[in-house]
C-alpha cells in the first residue's frame, strides 16, 4: 500500500518504473495474501498499458521468469516492443504454444523469431511456425537447440528450404533424433553439394563425380537403414521409390553390407507385394521365389547371382550361430559372390565392395543368366 500511496503522491516516469520494478521482485519472492496478489495483478495489468516504455521494461525484466504472472499481462508484454516483449519470449513458461504460434505468424521480426528459437523448450508447432517463415540463420539456432521439438514434415520442409547450407546441415545432422526419411534426403543433399565441389574444385568429369556421389551415399543410406523400425524402413524404402532412388545397385549393396530387412522392404515395394508375402518368395529354398519376385521388381537379371550367394551366406550364418561384426559379415558375403560368379565364368581380380558392384553392373544378363 505504500507502493501505491507512492505512485499516488508522484506518478513521474521514473517512480513508476521503480515501483513497477519493486513490485515484480516482491511479486517473485514474497508470499502475498489473496488481497494482495489481486491488488498486485490488478497493478501489473494498469502498468502494461503505460506509455512509459521504462514502466514496461521493468515489468518485463523482473516477471520475465514467473510462472504466476496473470496469462494476459504476459500476453501483452509478448506483443509490446523488443525492448519488453524479448525477455518475455525467450523465457516466460506462461505462454503457450498456441500464443507463440499467434505471435511468430502475426509480429514474426527477426528478433523475435530469435528469441523463440532459443526458448528452453519449443514445442512442434511453434518450430514449425518458424520454419515456415524464419531465416536461415535463426532456422540454425533452433535446430541447434536440444530443447525444441520437430515434426517430421518440418524437417522435411527444412532441407527443402535449406538443405544445401552448411549452416543448416550441422545442426540437423546433430540433432538427438532425427526420421531415417529426413536423414537419407540430408545426404542427397550432401552428395549434390559434394558433387559441385568437385567439378568445381578438382576438374573431376560429371560422370566420375557422379559415380562418386552415387556410392557414397547409397553406403550412407543402407547405414542409415541399420536398426530401424519395420515402419521406418517402409518409409525410408517409400521415400526412395518415389524419388528415383531405389536402385538396383542400392538393393544389392544393402544385401551385400548385410542389411536383409532393408533388401526386403525394398525388393517389396519394386515388386509392389507385401512385405511378409515378399520375405516368403526370397527365402524359398530353391530360390524359385526369390528369381520371381526379382523379375517382378525389374531388377537387373546380372544381380540375381549375386543375391542368391548373399543370401546363402545369411542362411549359413544363422545355423552356425556366428556372431560376426557386419564388416566381418560383409566380407563373408563378397567372397561367396566371388565365387558364384567364377563358377560361372566370371573373373574377377579384386574383391573390394565397390570395385564388385561395378563389375556385377557391368556384367551383360546373359552371362549370368539363373535357372
Amino acid at each position: 500500500m505504500d507502493d501505491v500511496n507512492r505512485l499516488a503522491q508522484d506518478p513521474s516516469p521514473v517512480t513508476r518504473a521503480g515501483t513497477a520494478a519493486k513490485l515484480a521482485q516482491q511479486f517473485n519472492t514474497a508470499s502475498f495474501s489473496p488481497t494482495e496478489l489481486k491488488l498486485a495483478e490488478q497493478i501489473f495489468r494498469v502498468m502494461v498499458r503505460d506509455a512509459e516504455v521504462r514502466v514496461r521494461e521493468a515489468l518485463a525484466a523482473n516477471l520475465k521468469h514467473n510462472p504466476l504472472l496473470p496469462h494476459d499481462v504476459t500476453v501483452a508484454l509478448a506483443k509490446d516492443v523488443d525492448s519488453v516483449a524479448l525477455p518475455v519470449l525467450s523465457a516466460s513458461d506462461v505462454l503457450t504454444a498456441e500464443d507463440l504460434v499467434q505471435i511468430v505468424q502475426s509480429q514474426g521480426t527477426p528478433a523475435r523469431l530469435d528469441a523463440i528459437a532459443g526458448r528452453a523448450e519449443v514445442e512442434a508447432e511453434v518450430s514449425a511456425a518458424i520454419v515456415d517463415i524464419g531465416s536461415e540463420s535463426v532456422v540454425a539456432k533452433l535446430l541447434s537447440n536440444p530443447g525444441a521439438d520437430f515434426a517430421e514434415p518440418t524437417l522435411h520442409k527444412v532441407v527443402d528450404k535449406f538443405g544445401d547450407s552448411d549452416a543448416i546441415q550441422g545442426p540437423l545432422v546433430h540433432r538427438n533424433v532425427l526420421p531415417v526419411t529426413v536423414a537419407e534426403r540430408l545426404v542427397t543433399h550432401v552428395a549434390e553439394h559434394l558433387r559441385a565441389h568437385l567439378l568445381a574444385k578438382h576438374k573431376i568429369s560429371a560422370d566420375l563425380a557422379l559415380d562418386l556421389i552415387l556410392q557414397s551415399r547409397e553406403r550412407a543410406t543402407v547405414g542409415l537403414a541399420m536398426g530401424v523400425s519395420e515402419a521406418g524402413l517402409a518409409a525410408l524404402v517409400g521415400q526412395l521409390k518415389d524419388n528415383g532412388r531405389l536402385t538396383g545397385s542400392l538393393v544389392l549393396r544393402g544385401v551385400c553390407m548385410g542389411n536383409l530387412r532393408f533388401f526386403e522392404h525394398a525388393v517389396a515395394a519394386l515388386a509392389g507385394l507385401a512385405v511378409g508375402n515378399t520375405r516368403v518368395l526370397i527365402h524359398d529354398p530353391g530360390h524359385r521365389g526369390l528369381a520371381t519376385v526379382w523379375g517382378k521388381a525389374s531388377l537387373p537379371p546380372s544381380y540375381l547371382p549375386a543375391v542368391q550367394a548373399a543370401l546363402d551366406v545369411v542362411k549359413q550364418t544363422e545355423l552356425d550361430g556366428l556372431d560376426m561384426d557386419p564388416e566381418r559379415y560383409s566380407r563373408r558375403i563378397i567372397e561367396r559372390i566371388l565365387t558364384q560368379y567364377e563358377k560361372l565364368g566370371v573373373e574377377f581380380n579384386d574383391d573390394d565392395l565397390e570395385y564388385l558392384l561395378a563389375k556385377v553392373s557391368q556384367l551383360p544378363a546373359a552371362s549370368v543368366s539363373v535357372h
